[in-house]
């Protein structure tokens, strides 16, 4: 049995969606401070409950006994958040983590694939970026997922905990049933909040600095669609029971768009023509994030099915049925 940590949000619960439909057994543990109840399959069981405190885990490890795999999903994730308000960085995303293995070890769970970011990386130095390029993080929560990095491996190396550290790149776009999508409140990413714009929410999209080193002035990004995420998971969680061998590796499709590129590629999708602003750049905003994924294509068999286009399609689908607005 799987047990998904934060599976009624984003990544995560297009994750249990996808295990679902695997035939994986599945379990959710979430607090539900940021995520949706609505987003969890009628079939699959939630337990409500917080990494803070231990009782809470306690009680779903007891509960579902036959759990032998842990996808850790449950993390802040907001840069800016992150700066502002460290120590509530530090303790969710190191502090209750520490707690989650703490009672793997107890109930005898030794496998976990965890959710990293390609923010440890920091100011990149070379393209694309790959698993080896040096880490340093440039806010606290790429540090706290670092820290998390190096405490797993010391778990495993002490207590034969077996982990695979999943550094994903730019998640967006939504299933392709249109059943659960990106909602965050407040919304940061770029893709869905320029779907606001085509829905009329919001007036126009804020770009943050036109003077990078790129071709048309915007940074690039590589961007991953959540269901490819959601299979990369899939694939770890077979390859750790069938090898048991620890792997870190990064998930992106190893192509960069800009932010202009983006908005260009939603005004053809959405057929809505998208005001922009150009403001301030955004203090440790490097010029480009690219990401290679040759290590997971080679040892999961993974290989993105989505498209630029498909994940624009995929996340305009979900706005207009959540949000409503012009199609």
């Amino acid at each position: 049995m799987i047990a998904v940590i934060g599976g009624a949000g984003y990544i995560g619960s297009h994750t249990v969606k996808y295990l679902m439909q695997q035939g994986k057994d599945v379990v959710v543990f979430d607090n539900l401070s940021t995520g949706h109840k609505e987003f969890i399959p009628s079939n699959v069981p939630l337990v409500e409950g917080d990494l803070a405190n231990k009782e809470d885990l306690q009680g779903l490890f007891t509960q579902y006994p036959l759990i032998d795999t842990v996808v850790h999903f449950a993390a802040f994730a907001y840069v800016g958040e992150s700066v502002e308000k460290p120590a509530m960085y530090y303790q969710n995303n190191v502090v209750n983590t520490i707690h989650l293995l703490d009672m793997m070890l107890l109930y005898e769970v030794k496998n976990i694939v965890f959710s990293s970011t390609c923010a440890t990386y920091g100011n990149p130095i070379e393209w694309p970026i790959t698993e080896t390029h040096p880490q340093n993080p440039i806010n606290p929560y790429g540090r706290t997922k670092l820290m998390m990095e190096h405490i797993i491996e010391d778990y495993s190396r002490a207590y034969g905990l077996k982990f695979v550290a999943l550094r994903y790149f730019n998640a967006a776009g939504a299933d392709s049933e249109c059943e659960i999508g990106e909602w965050h409140e407040p919304e940061s990413h770029l893709i869905p909040l320029v779907l606001e714009v085509a829905i009329g929410k919001r007036p126009s999209i804020s770009i943050f600095g036109g003077d990078f080193n790129t071709i048309d002035g915007t940074c690039i990004r590589d961007y991953i669609h959540v269901t490819d995420l959601a299979d990369a998971h899939c694939k770890a969680i077979e390859y750790l029971k069938e090898h048991g061998e620890n792997l870190t590796l990064n998930l992106g499709n190893g192509l960069g768009y800009s932010v202009l590129e983006i908005i260009r590629m939603i005004e053809t999708v959405t057929e809505c023509s998208i005001p922009t602003v150009i403001t301030e750049r955004r203090s440790g905003d490097p010029d480009k994030l690219i990401g290679s994924a040759v290590k997971a294509r080679e040892l999961l068999g993974w290989q993105p099915q989505y498209d630029l286009e498909k994940i624009i399609e995929t996340a305009w689908q979900w706005h207009v049925k959540k949000f409503g607005g012009v199609k």
